[in-house]
């Protein structure tokens, strides 16, 4: 049988994955700060000026916009996954079951772990959940059918949203109720603060992780744009960027601003410019929640366009920095094995001195390192750790022909 020709890998996928954890590097960090009172969010009150402008522009540019951005690209690998696994000759039925195994490894070989040892706010497992629900539900069903849902779930944010806004402001109607200390700030000092020892804080960081996790799946955020992922690698958007340039421009246009402007009120809150106690920002969650989904989208088109721009010379850092989206998996844990012993009162404690700004220079600064030790692996031709252990387990037991296409990573 005549072996399928499979196209050299695009850029803009690996790059748009690179880009991403940096922006997921910038979003985790402040989780880990404790001991101080935050804003009911990741985020410290209290700071300099320079800590209130990063705040600022987190929440505005950052704050749920990088994880949309996550499921979008992690929807985009399961079909780029499907569809090569197909082009070497493995039947359609395997390929289902490589991906149960798969997303089943994410829920329980990385994300359990990651989330009872480490961070709290793990995404691994919630992907992974969302990967086998979906794709038992909707991954073989035709384009028509996954737009309509995605337009269902769409739809039901919004009216989230606009209830959201409107019990707000009947809150603020009432007489200020008497503040208590905030729940999310014990929780985060005894998970990395001075809390009762590493093994007490394990069952925090459980708790916690269960309860952002379903939170997550129930909100529709990432069941929607996972499946928007599928729609468009099934066109190849980023994988053929130069056929949908002008569909990349204008989505990079449009989305990025309304997902800046979503997340304007919080912000605004944040620093006092509107007359809104901070601990009232929840009413502005699900508008936050649903413009993020636009403005991660955005991203994924300008990230998109960046591959364009670089594909046919691709310097050396931006090869780098597609090295850390192709072994995407590796570094986004390596991120949590780095702050954590840094932040935690059971490591270095920075957690509970450090503000803002320095937090996130300091998140920036390990994905500066993931770029470094991913240059020399993709020098050598070695795939992450992690990524390894994912391909082994999605395998099992099963004989494959060699790799002649891109092994995209979730």
């Amino acid at each position: 049988m005549e072996r399928l020709h499979i196209p050299a890998r695009s850029l803009a996928p690996d790059l748009a994955r690179g880009l991403m954890l940096l922006l997921i590097s910038w979003a985790n960090v402040s989780w880990f700060l404790w001991g101080r009172p935050t804003t009911g969010g990741p985020h410290l009150v209290a700071g300099t000026d320079l800590d209130k402008a990063v705040r600022f522009l987190m929440q505005v540019m950052v704050d749920g916009r990088a994880f949309p951005l996550y499921a979008f690209l992690f929807g985009y690998g399961m079909v780029q996954f499907h569809r090569s696994r197909v082009a070497r000759g493995i039947p359609d039925v395997d390929v289902r079951h490589m991906l149960w195994r798969r997303h089943w490894a994410m829920v329980l070989v990385f994300g359990l772990p990651h989330a009872a040892l480490l961070f709290v706010g793990d995404i691994l497992a919630t992907y992974g959940l969302a990967g086998l629900a979906l794709t038992w539900l909707f991954f073989r069903r035709r384009d028509r059918t996954v737009a309509v849902w995605i337009t269902v779930m769409l739809a039901f944010m919004t009216v989230m949203s606009v209830l959201s806004l409107i019990s707000g402001i009947i809150v603020l109607q009432q007489p200020a109720p008497e503040q208590s200390e905030n729940f999310m700030d014990l929780a985060r000092t005894m998970m990395y603060g001075n809390g009762d020892g590493y093994l007490v804080s394990i069952i925090w960081r459980l708790v916690g992780w269960a309860m952002t996790t379903a939170t997550s799946l129930f909100t529709l955020v990432i069941p929607a744009w996972v499946m928007l992922g599928w729609l468009a690698a099934r066109r190849g958007i980023l994988d053929d960027p130069a056929t949908h340039r002008s569909l990349l421009i204008k989505a990079a246009a449009i989305l990025i601003p309304i997902g800046w402007l979503g997340g304007l009120p919080s912000a605004l809150v944040g620093i006092g410019a509107l007359p809104i106690p901070v601990e009232n920002s929840w009413m502005f969650q699900s508008l936050d929640q649903l413009t993020g989904l636009f403005g991660g989208l955005g991203y994924a088109a300008l990230f998109g366009l960046l591959g364009l721009l670089w594909q046919a010379t691709q310097p050396t850092l931006v090869r780098a920095i597609a090295a850390v989206g192709k072994r995407s998996l590796t570094f986004y844990l390596l991120q949590s094995v780095i702050h954590a012993p840094l932040f935690a009162s059971w490591g270095l404690g920075l957690g509970g001195d450090v503000n803002t700004a320095g937090a996130v220079g300091i998140a920036t600064l390990t994905w500066i390192v993931s770029v470094g030790i991913a240059w020399p692996l993709e020098a050598r031709g070695v795939r992450g750790p992690a990524e390894l252990l994912l391909r082994r387990l999605t395998y099992g037991k099963a004989r494959v022909t060699p790799p002649t296409a891109p092994d995209a990573t979730a």
